[in-house]
């Protein structure tokens, strides 16, 4: 009976909210509220992309009605509420955030939409279609509509495409034409289509530019369709150079000279200057700023090569990669205005380097509030040395401090925290390899990343743990979406000491967990594979995609000792065995107005131990929970499965698992400038491979479904630049294996910086 008390009262609820929101009642009596117009194609022929033509053509149709959500038009409503005398802040404020204008049918031009449909259909092929149209009025609703029926004549089709010359046919650009047309976009018996023609133009200027034609331009190029000889609707396209086209832009450049400034600063314009060459390029600088030979792998324009568009994109984004300059600047120069008797003209190349200071400092002061009740100030310093040894080198230098305390927590056992941190960081801008690899990288060159790093954590009356990390490896782009990341040596060395009782009686509990901890040395090989779109703002839809491999303890096995308890040790160490591997999905599609985006994402990674461990080591296991995963559970509060600690507020070691599946949606919109608000859906948990006694339904199962965490919420971003700060504030609609409810009243709040995901 409460059921049905709670679903009549949510009925009558939207139905006395889309009462009031309707607006019929504001519209005036001489006018009737345009609701859209529709597009229907007779198509007797069985035409190809029936749906692309349909879709083309209902684009056309303007103005758009007024926008509709769940059935009601707030954006006209809060206009209209907007105009009162006294409208009141609210609707005012609706008014300018989501404010629409009416659209009245008298507004509707449709004589002038038909022109345009029958212009379109006619651009591709279409000629002399019958349109027709109707209008379909609710008095009653104050509303019309109109619907356009096309019928579709039978289009033409290309039956031949070729060049036609002139007089000059034994021009060098008439040949790189036709060469051009193995790759042609325009073929036999497609129909005739404006949209392709632009595009062939648009690919021949390009292909002539590649073959060093620097003057060219694509409306040299004009085409005729010939109609007339043939009787069933099939034409001639022929492709012709205008009249009077310049004689400079029917004619290859060739590059004479490139000239560098590798410090092409203010200061520096008229200073004297030293030159050196090599492989012909020319570096003319003060001293020297940047070493030539290692500037050099970065020029793909050369002297003697034609001009190329393309080559130089890459040299100029080649350049721009390397953490030294703010500004690259290539220009081109005409050397004389004579066609030589080779048939080519001469280029003159500048590239202008600006650099960025040569160092910088930067300091961070943070306010650090985690989901786990911990809370604290922290202070972190980066200096940069850009240009280090005179080849481009990136040397960063940071130490970090932080102090945190457990607020609210059950125990006063291990409740502060005080971090320090030390990690260096040196980029070389191109292979460190012992055979020159640089030229086989066109898009882009790779670079050099060592890492060294020492930590050192005190978690008061539990434990300090001290680490030492360090890494050689490889990054390089391959194109503009896809990065490769490869470190050849990775290690990490893990020392945990001054264990106080009660932590040693949290280990005696979880013996997988002091297994964990035991494995000092880790050494292995990592790999990351990122595809990233989201930085492209003309698409609608963006693709991330992060794929990482992380293996251990294979090469040192060959050199390792058993010790007196039967372990295996390298120098003396325990060390880990494992291979792991994660992916991370995210996709984000922009909704209408900009700064409306669905955003969603999966993730899903494993962990495997073996050989020499029994358990992954405690700084590489997954957990789930937290302002960057799911985000109405406290950070490392779900799983491992549907354990469930004893004490909550200090399970903070035994709360992470071997496997972590997640997943999340999103939709972000903007409330004011700078400010933006968020409804979000996360669910997500982790599991253990092996059963361990310590940790009660743990081991991911078939059931794996029902065990996840879920939870809503909603947030707010400042976005200053790029620059964010998040809240959200969430609560849990499911814990692991128990039935779904919504605690509204056990909210948990995030606060981090930067999105999610």
């Amino acid at each position: 009976m409460q059921s049905k008390k709670i679903t009549y009262s949510l009925f009558l609820f939207c139905f006395v909210l889309f009462y009031s929101c309707s607006v019929k009642k504001f519209i005036p009596e001489d006018e009737l509220l345009y609701t859209g117009a529709d597009v229907k194609l007779i198509d007797t022929l069985k035409i190809k992309n029936k749906t692309g033509l349909t879709t083309e053509l209902n684009n056309l149709l303007v103005p758009k009605p007024n926008s509709k959500v769940l059935g009601m038009r707030l954006g006209l409503y809060f206009h209209y509420k907007a105009q009162r005398e006294k409208p009141g802040f609210i609707n005012k404020f609706l008014n300018k955030k989501i404010g629409e204008e009416p659209v009245y049918f008298s507004e509707i031009e449709i004589p002038q939409t038909e022109d345009l449909i029958q212009n379109r259909l006619g651009n591709n092929g279409f000629f002399n279609s019958q349109i027709s149209s109707a209008v379909k009025k609710d008095s009653a609703a104050k509303q019309a509509k109109v619907n356009y029926e096309v019928a579709l004549a039978k289009p033409y089709t290309l039956e031949k495409f070729q060049l036609e010359k002139d007089t000059l046919d034994s021009l060098a650009i008439y040949k790189a034409i036709e060469a051009s047309f193995s790759k042609s976009i325009i073929k036999k018996g497609m129909r005739f289509n404006l949209d392709a023609m632009k595009a062939e133009r648009n690919r021949i200027d390009d292909y002539l530019k590649s073959k060093g034609y620097y003057n060219f331009n694509g409306d040299f190029l004009i085409f005729e369709a010939d109609t007339n000889r043939y009787s069933n609707r099939r034409f001639d396209l022929f492709l012709k150079l205008k009249k009077n086209v310049p004689e400079k832009s029917l004619v290859p450049y060739l590059i004479d000279e490139v000239n560098v400034f590798p410090n092409a600063s203010v200061a520096q314009k008229n200073a004297p200057r030293d030159t050196t060459i090599i492989d012909s390029i020319k570096f003319i600088q003060e001293g020297i700023f940047f070493k030539p030979k290692h500037l050099e792998p970065y020029l793909l324009i050369k002297p003697g090569d034609r001009y190329s568009p393309k080559l130089s994109k890459y040299t100029s984004r080649r350049l721009s990669s390397i953490s030294t300059y703010k500004f690259v600047n290539i220009q081109y120069e005409e050397v004389d205005s004579v066609t030589d008797e080779n048939g080519f003209r001469h280029l003159k190349s500048t590239i202008d380097l600006s650099p960025l200071n040569k160092r910088s400092i930067r300091l961070r002061l943070e306010g650090v509030t985690k989901s786990n009740n911990f809370t604290g100030p922290g202070i972190g310093v980066t200096y940069a040395n850009r240009n280090l040894f005179k080849g481009g080198e990136l040397l960063r230098l940071s130490s970090d401090f932080g102090f945190e305390k457990q607020f609210f927590g059950s125990s006063n056992v291990g409740n502060t925290s005080i971090q320090l941190g030390f990690n260096s960081s040196l980029i070389f801008p191109r292979l460190l390899f012992p055979i020159n690899a640089d030229d086989r990288f066109k898009y882009s060159i790779p670079k050099t990343k060592i890492d060294l790093g020492v930590d050192y954590l005190d978690r008061t009356d539990l434990y300090k743990l001290n680490s030492i990390s360090t890494s050689f490896g490889y990054i390089w782009a391959a194109n503009k979406f896809v990065t490769h990341e490869l470190n050849l040596i990775n290690i990490d060395f893990v020392n945990l000491g001054d264990t106080s009782e009660e932590f040693e009686m949290i280990l005696d509990e979880n013996p997988f967990l002091r297994k964990s901890f035991e494995q000092e040395f880790i050494a292995g090989l990592t790999y990351s594979f990122t595809y990233n779109e989201l930085g492209v703002t003309q698409k609608r839809g963006s693709l991330y995609f992060n794929f990482n491999f992380d293996i251990a303890g294979n090469t040192i096995d060959l050199f390792s000792k058993e010790n007196s308890e039967g372990t295996n040790t390298f120098l003396g160490l325990a060390y880990a065995q494992y291979a792991k591997t994660d992916i991370d999905f995210r996709y984000h599609y922009k909704l209408g107005k900009p700064g409306n985006v669905l955003v969603g994402r999966l993730f899903g990674g494993v962990g495997l131990p073996y050989g020499n461990s029994e358990a992954l080591p405690f700084v590489k296991q997954y957990f789930s929970g937290g302002p960057y995963s799911v985000r109405a559970f406290r950070i490392r509060s779900l799983g491992p499965g549907t354990y469930k600690p004893e004490d909550p507020d200090n399970s903070y070691f035994d709360q992470a698992g071997d496997i972590r599946l997640e997943g999340n949606v999103e939709y972000r919109f903007p409330i004011f400038e700078y400010l933006n608000g968020a409804i979000f859906a996360d669910a997500g948990n982790v599991w253990l491979m092996k059963e361990n006694e310590a940790l009660p339904g743990g081991k991911f199962s078939s059931n794996f479904i029902n065990e996840l965490g879920v939870g809503t919420g909603i947030g707010l971003r400042i976005d200053i630049q790029g620059f964010v700060i998040r809240f959200d504030l969430a609560s849990p609609l499911k814990r692991p294996a128990e039935k779904w409810e919504f605690e509204y009243d056990k909210p948990v709040f995030n606060f981090a910086i930067g999105y999610p995901f």
